[in-house]
């Protein structure tokens, strides 16, 4: 299996979406959160439509890329920064690189916090993402899926139902 930018960003998220994700338990059709998400990333940038194009590169799918300036452009519809939004864009650039194209840059975009976020991927950042390609390999092949994080941390996603059905609901 290919790993993806979403699986990097998942692993930074949640090892059990990432796990039931590549294993092809797919949630997100049933959520009202990615449907808003797909909506701010057509809506945000009209303009740019005819000048960018998603890019499929190593079975991910890039937002935007310009291939003048080599520069990604990643949307989130979050309205808060993650760590994994950050490395799914190094992964984007790494796959860029296995594609013999040097020099990509990222650039993050929160169109609702009206920010965008420069990303840069280092030698370290390299070495890392091979490791997290190994682990995440080794995590997607078991055959038992991890277990669900703190219920908490799990309302707004789109595999709460199916991670806590038949629990009873706390009052």
């Amino acid at each position: 299996m290919n790993i993806t930018g979403t699986l990097i960003g998942l692993y930074w998220i949640c090892k059990r979406e990432m796990w039931l994700h590549a294993n092809g338990v797919r949630m997100e059709h049933t959520s009202d959160l990615v449907t808003e998400g797909k909506l701010v990333h057509e809506s945000s940038y009209p303009n740019r439509a005819a000048r960018y194009e998603e890019v499929r590169v190593g079975g991910s799918v890039i937002d935007f890329y310009d291939p003048r300036e080599k520069v990604i452009h990643e949307i989130k519809k979050s309205s808060s920064k993650e760590n994994a939004h950050i490395w799914q864009v190094k992964y984007y650039i790494l796959l860029f690189e296995r594609e013999g194209i040097e020099n990509v840059k990222g650039v993050l975009e929160y169109p609702l916090l009206r920010e965008t976020l420069q990303i840069n991927l280092e030698d370290r950042d390299r070495k890392e993402l091979l490791e997290l390609e190994s682990e995440i390999r080794e995590i997607i092949e078991k055959e038992k899926c991890p277990p669900a994080l703190s219920k908490s941390k799990c309302t707004a996603c789109s595999y709460y139902e199916f991670c806590y059905a038949g629990e009873d609901e706390i009052s």
